[in-house]
């Protein structure tokens, strides 16, 4: 039977009162949550704590697991820290401290998840990962799972369609372009899947490429550089927030206009906004991984009401996602083997995915989510809406104004 028919079976013994009922008898079953609750990246950390409560919760109201007679997920928070090190060594303390636990999700930045699933790996615990690191499942690693496109995917994916839509709204087709880039291992898979090939493939000449370390501390030097090469684009990757705002708030002081690119979602975290005018960030582009869209207005509103957040980023709706992909794979081994559901991760065939961009529920053998696309984001009246793919679009794109 197709997963996804099977989930909606569980639905209807819930709506029925059976499923509840069934969960009062059974153990949970864990599944852990590894990201960053503490340091520099700790909002977008305690985000992915939003969605995967909101995905647990919705789960167990469905009827849980219906093959473990109705057993709930319970979710098991790990603090991953703000540095590699750091991360390895949650990695390590959850994988000893949760023996019962079943699978994982996180571990936000790719370099995390890199150093994380060096250790799941060895404990052959299943992580389903948003990071974008073309790395992460280039190792060989059999329990691996990444639900969005890779770095260099979503760029190959993205430059198409920014080429024609500056081409479409303006006349002419950009032919320069500038980089500035953080040295996070996402922005510089991106940032190299660039430089091989595709920025030749649209017609663009790289003109200036400049690289920092998280957080900046100062981005004068970075838009000096901007405004004397004057680009026709100008791609940014940062990953911290505060650097997405350093370097658009250094732009406007030294008049720097260029329409401006991003890939990655600092540019469009709620933060911003603390620091930041709105009318500065109108028009703003970017391309990520996931985001709230059109048929989610149902969760979003959710995710406001419990825990007043004024969007859903790709961390809230992916997190919230992968619950549903652990039911659906839990369903299919009806185990509670860290190996079985392994199995049942590489197996999988659920059907059109629903809470990411493009693709079905399945993965490749690299441990990839097969037809993964992405969602390109804009700044429009205070708001980063989805303008792309055209079924999830909730507004119509614009061609940043310089």
């Amino acid at each position: 039977m197709n997963i996804m028919r099977k989930l909606m079976c569980s639905t209807v013994v819930a709506a029925l009162g059976a499923g509840s009922a069934l969960a009062q008898d059974a153990e949970p079953v864990q599944i852990g949550l590894i990201a960053p609750v503490s340091g520099i990246y700790a909002r977008p950390g305690q985000v992915m704590k939003m969605g995967a409560e909101l995905g647990v919760e919705d789960v167990n109201a469905a009827g849980g697991i219906e093959c473990l007679n109705g057993a709930p997920l319970e979710l098991v928070v790990i603090d991953s820290g703000d540095s590699v090190e750091k991360a390895t060594n949650a990695a390590q303390r959850m994988v000893a401290d949760y023996p019962d636990l079943v699978g994982a999700t996180g571990s936000y930045l790719s370099s995390f998840t890199l150093a994380v699933t060096e250790v799941t790996e060895r404990a052959n615990l299943p992580v389903l990962t948003l990071s974008y690191s073309d790395l992460i499942t280039e190792r060989g690693y059999e329990n691996v799972f990444q639900t969005s496109a890779t770095a260099g995917g979503q760029a190959e994916i993205a430059l198409p369609i920014i080429m024609d839509l500056a081409e479409e709204q303006t006349g002419k087709r950009p032919e320069t372009v500038a980089v500035i880039t953080d040295n996070t291992a996402a922005s510089l898979s991106s940032v190299e899947r660039m430089k091989n090939g595709l920025l030749d493939d649209v017609g663009l000449e790289l003109v200036s490429e400049e690289v920092f370390t998280p957080p900046l501390s100062d981005a004068t030097s970075l838009i000096q550089t901007i405004r004397a090469r004057q680009p026709d684009l100008l791609f940014f990757l940062p990953t911290v927030i505060s650097d997405a705002n350093l370097i658009l708030e250094k732009m406007q002081e030294f008049r720097v206009s260029v329409p401006t690119i991003s890939f990655g979602i600092a540019i469009a975290e709620p933060e911003v906004l603390n620091t930041m005018d709105p009318e500065l960030l109108d028009g703003v582009m970017s391309a990520v991984a996931n985001w709230g869209a059109a048929g989610q207005e149902d969760l979003i509103q959710r995710l406001k009401d419990e825990y007043g957040e004024p969007w859903m980023t790709q961390n809230a709706i992916s997190t919230y996602g992968d619950m549903w992909v652990f039911k659906a794979a839990l369903e299919e081994s009806c185990s509670r083997d860290r190996e079985a559901l392994g199995e049942a991760l590489r197996n999988l065939d659920g059907g059109p995915s629903e809470y990411y961009p493009g693709g079905t529920i399945s993965f490749d053998d690299m441990g990839r989510r097969e037809g993964a696309s992405l969602t390109i984001i804009q700044w429009q009246e205070g708001v980063p809406v989805t303008v792309f793919p055209e079924e999830l679009a909730v507004a119509a794109p614009k061609w940043p104004t310089e």
